[in-house]
């Protein structure tokens, strides 16, 4: 379980594959001695497991379903991602509750400034936009953000100062694909209630104040 609050920008170091799956070697900040092979690591919101470790990097391995899934298949030796470790009992929930199970992938519209902000329209595939709600929470690569618009499938994003210092957000340009992780609690009151309520929508649940 992660929060969404990215704590590293690490490098992909290396990339080696292996049939129709692939090994990553992710170069980190982290203190590399307090990190234990068999831990789950974000890596730009994919949850993955910690295979071996060098002086300053770790190794995950990817399935062929997350290559398939995720934009996990397009990163390269030397491009930046986004890392979180797994969040700790007690630990504070800055962000939202992120499984780092990806809903679906996708793609930055626009983007644009206003004031100290960078603006970014993200259109969502089918598996995302019904969990969608003006003020509600989503995660883009690893990190949590609120929605402030929302337009059919797109919805649009405020990237402030303190998060484009953290993170890569602010340096995505149109076309460039995003994991995307719907909120969970979201999608399990949709799973769950929705069945049972004769036509009761996420909006519906907005108004009710959910």
């Amino acid at each position: 379980m992660f929060s969404g609050l990215v704590t590293d920008i690490g490098e992909v170091a290396a990339r080696s594959a292996s049939g129709t799956s692939a090994t990553f070697s992710i170069e980190t900040n982290y203190e590399i001695a307090d990190i234990e092979i068999g831990e789950s690591i974000a890596v730009d919101g994919i949850c993955l497991t910690v295979t071996d470790l060098g002086k300053r990097t770790f190794d995950v391995d990817a399935s062929p379903e997350t290559l398939e899934r995720t934009t996990l298949n397009d990163r390269r030796r030397g491009d930046g991602v986004h890392l979180e470790r797994a969040l700790r009992l007690g630990d504070r929930l800055g962000g939202h509750l992120v499984s780092g199970h990806v809903d679906g992938v996708g793609v930055v519209e626009t983007r644009r400034r206003d004031s100290n902000a960078w603006l970014l329209q993200i259109d969502a595939p089918d598996t995302v936009s019904p969990y969608l709600i003006e003020k509600g929470s989503i995660t883009v690569d690893g990190v949590s953000l609120t929605v402030n618009e929302v337009d059919g499938s797109r919805f649009t994003l405020a990237i402030i100062p303190h998060t484009a210092e953290k993170t890569l957000l602010a340096e995505y340009k149109p076309g460039r694909p995003v994991n995307l992780e719907a909120d969970m609690i979201g999608k399990y009151v949709h799973k769950f209630v929705g069945p049972h309520t004769g036509g009761l929508d996420l909006d519906d649940l907005a108004d009710a104040g959910f």
